[in-house]
């Protein structure tokens, strides 16, 4: 495989957890009998979507399974640094001012019905991800009680557009081969890269499904069409396809709905047990797995990951570090282990905007009885004793981590810390939240003495429940009745207003300070609270016009975006994740990234020993 390096820096992190069942072995095209060489993973939380690049689909327990069915542009090795996949297609800067870049996918280079990957794919993963085409905002969309977007008829809403296709306003040149698109950026940020891909979705399947047109050449001259024109009555019908038609939770009927570009293609999908990708015989352009075969079993309980590797079950398992798991991985002969510091990181969030607790409208509009409850909120957290508890047994060093932002220890870290306000929540202040909470009734005496706060986490998750038991007793002392909203679907609630607080971690999926953005302005991807601050949209607009993210001025600018996270009661960074994964020996490297997707870096690498 060709390819190309620029040097990247450091990143942070999403991990959940969900179920597990034995699995029949499918036939690998082209391998027989006992000549499969198949490794078996476990994963905590299942694949329910094939398009993550949609709000709802935007999940690390999808991704990963993309990862090995769909190509990549580009993808990070265990050092952090880019690497390009020269032969799956290039990016070509052609002009600095203004940025033109040129992508093009070449030659061969087909989706698994046959189908060749071109410029409408482009297209459609430019269109999909640029707002300019939305004439319904965010807000106005509202979800059923499954979770379903409600857009009004005949209006056009594509979930989870980006500011990196934002910023390319004219439609792309077209190539005469029809394997290449020229983009024009209205301005530039240091993260641009990131934003060019290849969908995981096709453009003729999109088309057909939305515009009736099986033919794939009709079907992709038409999608390219919609998007040239901005012809709304069929971008609304892309759009309705684009957001839903790829979510499932079992294998679906329809096999154009798991199309592959890379070397894994889905075979089986037994909801909330097991998925199983076999090679995808197409695949010439990228590196070629060792392995025939890889079923990726969803495992809530750590320890019964553990239990299913010592069995023979799963070959490769990371479950969330805790003292048990570490004992008893200890206690196992016949697997290998390694612990470190993972990229993830866990916080707090608070909603925003459902008319709970911490939403304004919930004293009448006042703004500031809001953020003090907030804050009262934020500081009742025992962060400390969450470490003391939960993390420093399985890592000696841990400490809270202080930024929204920064990886402790990493470049940029202190520097921020010392100047973010992180200094008022250092400690857990049951009697200053009490203090806010006074504040905050004197300016709506109406609000009740003890306040309700919904909160949701991953119910089978260990740390997290005792997470959750841990806050609850101790905001309970400042005045909040925490309510135990545990759900093991947690993430496909993500957003929708049924709760007040919620417990999860993220994890970067590139080495850009940008990475973070969507978590926090106004109408980001991952900004599930509803946040809005029209200072920190505007810091993020500078940072993204800068050429280097790494400059004190740039710096200055993320530490007062912090300054504002912490200073609103936007949540709490909590700790980064101890780390561990284990594996059998009969499968040699495996390793992990501090970046999704984790120990899925390198599996073309694995192999089975001997």
């Amino acid at each position: 495989m060709k390819t190309r390096r620029i040097a990247a820096a450091i990143a942070a992190a999403t991990a959940g957890a969900i179920a597990l069942s034995a699995c029949s072995t499918p036939d690998v095209t082209g391998v027989e009998g006992d000549d499969i060489q198949a490794v078996s993973v476990s994963w905590g939380q299942p694949f329910f979507s094939q398009n993550n690049l949609t709000a709802s689909g935007n999940s690390t327990h999808n991704a990963n399974i993309l990862y090995m069915t769909q190509a990549q542009l580009y993808f990070y090795n265990d050092d952090l640094e880019l690497q390009f996949n020269e032969d799956f297609g290039t990016i070509e800067t052609v002009s600095e001012n203004p940025l033109t870049v040129q992508i093009t996918i070449n030659e061969g280079v087909v989706w698994s019905d046959g189908t060749p990957v071109d410029a409408a794919d482009l297209i459609l993963a430019w269109g999909a991800q640029n707002p300019k085409f939305n004439t319904v905002q965010d807000d106005d969309v509202e979800t059923d009680d499954d979770g379903n977007e409600i857009v009004p008829e005949g209006q056009v809403w594509f979930s989870g557009t980006g500011p990196v296709m934002e910023l390319v306003s004219q439609f792309p040149e077209v190539s005469e081969d029809g394997r290449a698109v020229t983009m024009v950026f209205d301005g530039t940020r240091p993260d641009w890269v990131t934003g060019v891909s290849v969908p995981p979705v096709a453009a003729h399947v999109v088309a057909d499904l939305a515009l009736d047109i099986s033919d794939p050449d009709e079907a992709k001259d038409a999608l390219i069409a919609a998007f040239r024109d901005n012809d709304t009555a069929k971008l609304a019908e892309i759009a309705d396809t684009w957001n839903s038609a790829f979510n499932f939770s079992s294998m679906p009927s329809d096999p154009r709905l798991h199309l592959a570009t890379g070397p894994f293609i889905m075979s089986e999908f037994v909801e909330n047990q097991h998925i199983t990708l076999v090679r995808n015989e197409k695949f010439t352009w990228g590196p070629t797995p060792e392995v025939d075969e890889i079923t990726i079993r969803f495992i809530a309980d750590p320890l019964a990951q553990i239990t299913a590797l010592q069995n023979g079950e799963v070959d490769i398992i990371a479950p969330d570090s805790t003292p048990d798991v570490l004992a008893t991985l200890a206690g196992v002969d016949g697997i290998v282990y390694e612990t470190g510091v993972e990229g993830t990181w866990e916080h707090v969030d608070l909603t925003f905007n459902n008319g709970g607790p911490f939403d304004p409208a919930a004293y009448g509009g006042d703004a500031e009885a809001a953020r003090l409850v907030r804050q009262a909120f934020l500081l009742s957290v025992p962060r400390q004793q969450i470490i003391d508890t939960l993390i420093r047994p399985l890592q000696d060093d841990a400490t809270v981590r202080n930024s929204f932002l920064f990886v402790p220890g990493a470049p940029g870290y202190s520097e921020t810390v010392a100047a973010n306000g992180s200094d008022v929540f250092a400690d857990t202040d049951i009697e200053q939240a009490k203090a806010l909470l006074a504040q905050a009734r004197e300016l709506y005496p109406a609000m009740p003495e003890t306040i309700d706060v919904r909160f949701l986490y991953g119910a089978s998750n260990p740390r997290r429940a005792n997470q959750f038991q841990l806050i609850q007793a101790s905001a309970g002392q400042a005045g909040f009745n925490v309510i135990d909203d545990g759900d093991d679907t947690w993430g496909m609630r993500l957003g929708d207003g049924t709760y007040d607080a919620t417990l999860f971690g993220w994890q970067s999926t590139n080495t850009f300070l940008l990475n973070a953005e969507s978590n926090y302005v106004t109408g980001g991807q991952n900004n599930f609270g509803g946040f809005s601050n029209a200072e920190l949209d505007g810091l993020f607009k500078q940072i993204a016009a800068s050429q280097d993210d790494t400059t004190g001025e740039v710096r200055a600018m993320a530490a007062r975006v912090e300054e504002i996270l912490f200073h609103e009661g936007f949540g709490l960074p909590v700790f980064q994740f101890p780390g561990v994964i284990a594996h059998s020996p009969r499968v040699e490297y495996v390793s992990t990234i501090a970046l999704a997707p984790t120990i899925f870096w390198n599996f073309w690498e694995w192999q089975i020993a001997g």
